[in-house]
């Protein structure tokens, strides 16, 4: 699944296209499951929110990425009703900004964060600390003090050297406390939470898969120092031992593999209660639940993965004679992926003849947008699939098969590897991706120099602005011109 070193162009290549994707009877309609709720055409304008893309791009410009604000509620809300009896994390590494973020408050779900910036839209927006989780695999000094000084809820440690610098912040704040006036209140204890690596190998990207033995992420059950971390932290003054968190991978579509990895970790669970004579009261299970970016993609409900967990978790916890704990699960992409898609202006169309076989196609149809990795990058680094459609007009023309490509300089610059648009499609139209909510704003870069889009939320028929458009003279504000 890795793409070439050097660039898709190096790589084996269809002319056909996947075998799963099947010309469509009329290449102007949506794919329902691929859209957020409130998509829809009329007069083959694409609408979200109520609000033509035509009338957004003459207001906001192109490219834009256009959140879906009663969709993004819906999925949390639905996320938050089916585990109802679980802490619902949302993923602020997939997007964040202080208006989601204060959506996220008020749908009642916590928030996961994994750096100082992040923890700082979080403070900016008036989050809920204690409903923060803090993870990252080298969380710094400063960036723990800061998360103890604002009262972060769990802290998830991760390394040897993360235990090590808890104990010494909370050993200096407990010093000063100890010379401080007499009649302070007692700070409460640093909450925290081991990650654990389970040795369970998600049916995903291989970048992506987080819970085997060979990565960067948490502390190994099966070398013994999962225990010896749970061990230390259980030990040290100021730090409240909370419970385990196990994170198997990203864009997961069935419970097999929390099956194996609850098996694993529960049987952690056990071990610490009977040599430690501590009974952890929470237990994370990750999540990284999948979305549909193609038709080939078929996510579950919300409610049907909520009752498989619980499911595994009670017979796991009932074979070992454990408590139920307390359980926490992180959707990930689930929430905000789908509910944002982004579009582009087409700036030119171009066929390429190709040398095939005998009764293969000759020619590829290359659409070239006013974006690309800058604002996408998961198809160049994942080989991620995504589906488009054309947003400006309706067409009468038969689909060809096309390939959606950015304006950078890199032949690896793919925004749509193949899809059915119509033959027509011409300079000045407008297309739009669905499923790009999540891991596109946030992993988007200025490569050549490019000015990242945009968030446009939409909702009852009007837009507002979330994350503006960057400018020139932003890019030129980091540079110091330094002269000679």
């Amino acid at each position: 699944m890795r793409a070439h070193e050097a660039g898709w162009a190096h790589a084996a290549v269809s002319v056909r296209g996947p075998a799963w994707l099947r010309e469509p009877e009329d290449a102007n309609a949506l794919v329902p499951q691929l859209w957020s709720s409130t998509a829809r055409k009329s007069d083959g304008v694409l609408e979200v929110g109520g609000v033509p893309l035509t009338d957004l791009v003459a207001e906001h410009g192109s490219p834009a990425y256009v959140l879906d604000e009663a969709d993004f509620r819906a999925r949390a809300r639905a996320f938050r009703e089916a585990f109802e009896d679980y802490t619902v994390y949302y993923a602020g590494k997939a997007f964040l900004c202080t208006t989601v973020a204060r959506w996220i408050a008020e749908e009642g779900l916590s928030l996961d964060v994994c750096s100082r910036g992040e923890l700082a839209v979080a403070e900016r927006a008036g989050f809920p600390m204690d409903r923060v989780g803090f993870h990252g695999n080298n969380k710094s000094y400063a960036e723990l003090e800061r998360a103890v000084e604002l009262g972060v809820g769990r802290i998830i440690v991760d390394s040897f050297h993360e235990v090590q610098r808890l104990t010494e912040i909370t050993e200096a704040l407990r010093q000063a406390q100890g010379s401080a006036a007499q009649g302070s209140t007692a700070r409460p204890p640093v909450r925290v939470l081991v990650r654990v690596t389970a040795g369970v190998e998600a049916h995903t990207h291989e970048y992506i898969a987080t819970a085997h033995e060979d990565q960067k992420f948490g502390f190994s059950i099966s070398d013994g120092s999962a225990f010896e971390a749970v061990r230390q932290l259980h030990e040290t003054p100021g730090l409240e031992l909370r419970g385990l968190h196990s994170h198997i991978g990203s864009q997961i579509f069935d419970s097999a593999g929390f099956e194996v990895a609850a098996r694993r970790v529960l049987a952690l669970h056990a071990r610490i209660r009977d040599e430690l004579g501590a009974e952890l009261p929470e237990l994370d299970l990750g999540g990284g639940f999948g979305i549909a970016y193609t038709t080939q993609d078929d996510p579950a409900e919300p409610a049907m993965l909520a009752a498989e967990l619980t499911r595994i978790i009670t017979e796991e916890c009932a074979a070992r004679r454990l408590a139920v704990p307390r359980l926490s699960i992180e959707p990930g992409r689930a929430i905000v992926g789908p509910s944002a898609c982004t579009v582009y202006r087409v700036g030119t169309v171009k066929a390429v003849e190709l040398d095939g076989a005998p009764g293969m196609q000759s020619v590829r149809t290359y659409v070239s947008v006013d974006g690309g990795m800058s604002d996408n990058i998961r198809t160049a680094l994942y080989d991620a699939d995504y589906s488009c459609t054309l947003a400006s007009r309706a067409s009468t023309a038969p689909p060809l098969l096309t390939r959606v490509v950015g304006m950078h300089c890199e032949a690896g610059d793919i925004v749509v590897m193949d899809e059915f648009l119509p033959g027509d499609l011409t300079p000045g139209d407008l297309v739009a991706v669905p499923g790009t909510g999540a891991y596109c704003r946030s992993m988007a870069s200025n490569y050549n120099h490019a000015l990242r889009p945009p968030v446009v939320a939409v909702r009852d028929g009007a837009s507002r602005v979330l994350v503006r458009r960057e400018t020139v003279e932003d890019l030129l504000a980091l540079d110091a011109g330094v002269e000679g």
